[in-house]
């Protein structure tokens, strides 16, 4: 990639907002860089398949603790909050591993749809 050339998750970064206000804070989001956000509910056990898509990154923030996320070579049990980027191209999975459901909320940066998945490994038979 050239260097003057931002990828997409370096020009959504740019735009996040922080406020400070007296009660608290609250970060604002490029929601016109998404082309979906989501709530992603994962039943404990259950796994999403290890992927990666070819036209968008994606930006997650963890709801619940008992996730497991796996970004490339990286595993870890992320805390609630934690904001995750995972550029495209890039393998990657959730998992959970607690004993009740748990959450995540998923922003797309980038063109794409549903069909913008390459599943390299999957629980449930799905190519």
């Amino acid at each position: 990639m050239p260097s003057d050339k931002k990828s997409n998750i370096e020009n959504f970064k740019e735009k996040i907002i922080e406020d400070i206000r007296p009660w608290g804070k609250f970060r604002s989001f490029p929601y016109e860089k998404a082309r979906s956000i989501k709530i992603i509910t994962i039943n404990p056990g259950g796994a999403l398949s290890l992927q990666y898509h070819n036209f968008r990154s994606e930006f997650w923030i963890t709801l619940d603790k008992g996730l497991e996320v796996t970004v490339g070579e990286k595993v870890w049990q992320p805390e609630e909050g934690e904001e995750i980027f995972i550029p495209r191209k890039i393998s990657h999975r959730l998992r959970n591993l607690g004993q009740k459901q748990a959450r995540l909320m998923e922003l797309w940066i980038g063109d794409s749809d549903e069909n913008d998945i390459v599943r390299l490994e999957d629980d449930y038979g799905r190519g």
